[in-house]
């Protein structure tokens, strides 16, 4: 697909407009694939580092790659650098005390986002479902990718999900930091300290990139109004990627409004191997109108799909940490880079097309014709959507 001249002008200006924060140029964006890929990044990082390391994160659970970055963030420690990690109290709980207590004795700095209390109900369910590294404010690592085993490998099979993370050199590293530091300033630590030395940040390549940060609320954050100006920007081709796909009906009517003027609307979900089937059954009950409608969906067959991907027209794209759904549209803080640079985009619809040789296409006919047990599930599933 051949990018329009004014294609990135409009999407830019559109969301800019929307949201406020205006996008930077001068980026240099790595597409990482997988935990082969993400994860000796994020290590070589972190081992590089000469001054600071913040590292906020959902997920931190068990495996050797757990102790991995324990092993390699306790080194910096030692060594004298900042270390900062903050982990969700409620995704991270599974995590290995004994990793904790490594990397507080040699020196890092280890809190938890919101623990819950008796007292802070309305805080439970409003986490932080955001991934940040940021290594020196110098480069920065986002997306859906969180430190356990179940990411390692290439997505070969079941024990090895399906990811996408982006590395970033230039001015959105601030963007992504500031991801950080809106999280961290609910710890009662200060923001920052004489190591913060606030860089201007250099061209490192020829991207434009907005980063947007949604923040837990009701009813509608940024990360919805982002997700909502793409699609109806889109002309020609959208092409989604989710882990978790329950959209209310204000996205299923712009996704149908989208096909009826001519967009294909492609959509890839996890398969058999999603994590979650009671959140699978309820992106369920949304599949029959949006493929009477034209959407054409496919899902992922060899194991968990967790990325997390919108792209548009070959000239935007959408990574982060944000699923589409309810949770990430208004319980959840979020962080995701908007990037409009079309070689990063052909990088993304490229692994779109391999995903596509190994997923199974949704037959409308078909999937009308499921059974009724199917469709109580499907139905049942509804009464907790908004907890999805």
């Amino acid at each position: 697909m051949t990018p329009e001249p004014d294609d990135i002008h409009r999407f830019r200006r559109t969301v800019e407009g929307l949201v406020g924060i205006p996008a930077t140029e001068g980026n240099q964006v790595d597409v990482l694939r997988n935990g082969d890929e993400i994860f000796p990044a994020m290590l070589e990082a972190i081992a590089a580092a000469r001054a600071t390391v913040d590292l906020l994160t959902f997920i931190y659970w068990k495996g050797q790659i757990a102790r991995d970055f324990a092993d390699v963030l306790s080194e910096r420690a030692r060594a004298g650098l900042r270390v900062r990690i903050l982990l969700d109290a409620v995704g991270a709980r599974l995590i290995d005390k004994d990793i904790l207590d490594q990397v507080a004795r040699a020196g890092a700095t280890v809190e938890w986002f919101r623990k819950p209390t008796n007292w802070k109900v309305w805080e439970h369910n409003h986490r932080t479902h955001r991934k940040v590294l940021v290594c020196d404010e110098e480069v920065a690592f986002t997306g859906g990718v969180g430190i356990a085993e179940e990411w390692c490998g290439d997505a070969r099979g079941p024990a090895e999900w399906r990811d996408t993370h982006f590395r970033v050199r230039g001015p959105a590293v601030d963007g992504v930091r500031a991801g950080f530091a809106s999280n961290w300033a609910e710890t009662g630590h200060p923001l920052f300290d004489d190591r913060d030395r606030f860089p201007d940040q250099p061209r490192a390549g020829d991207a434009c990139v907005q980063v947007v940060r949604g923040s837990a609320g009701v009813d509608w954050t940024d990360m919805a109004t982002v997700f909502a100006a793409v699609i109806r920007r889109a002309r020609r081709r959208l092409r989604l990627t989710t882990a978790y796909f329950v959209p209310d009906e204000r996205f299923v009517d712009l996704l149908v409004e989208a096909v009826d003027r001519g967009v294909a609307v492609e959509v890839l979900l996890p398969g058999p191997h999603a994590d979650k089937r009671i959140v699978q059954l309820a992106s369920e009950v949304r599949y029959e109108p949006l493929l009477d409608a034209g959407v054409q969906m496919w899902c992922f067959q060899p194991s968990m799909l967790h990325a997390k991907v919108l792209t548009a027209d070959g000239v935007v794209a959408c990574v982060g940490s944000a699923n589409f759904n309810s949770r990430s549209m208004t319980l959840d803080d979020e962080v995701d880079m908007v990037v409009l640079h079309a070689p990063t985009v052909a990088v993304l619809d490229r692994h779109f097309e391999e995903d596509l040789a190994r997923s199974e296409e949704l037959d409308p006919s078909r999937w009308a014709d499921r059974n009724l047990a199917q469709k109580v599930k499907e139905k049942a599933s509804t009464l907790l959507d908004d907890h999805f």
